[in-house]
């Protein structure tokens, strides 16, 4: 699995966030398990 520039990761274990700011080939790792993607945040409305 690649990592995303501009996607965020989370540590199931541990909490730990990290935002990729280089693209690359390999998965993303903490506390020797691969980090999940985290869901895309809501933008307030501009209403």
């Amino acid at each position: 699995m690649a990592n995303e520039l501009g996607k965020r990761y989370q540590c199931e274990t541990c909490g730990t966030v990290a935002l990729c700011t280089k693209a690359g080939e390999g998965p993303v790792l903490c506390c020797d398990k691969e980090m999940a993607l985290q869901d895309a945040r809501r933008l307030p409305s501009s209403d």
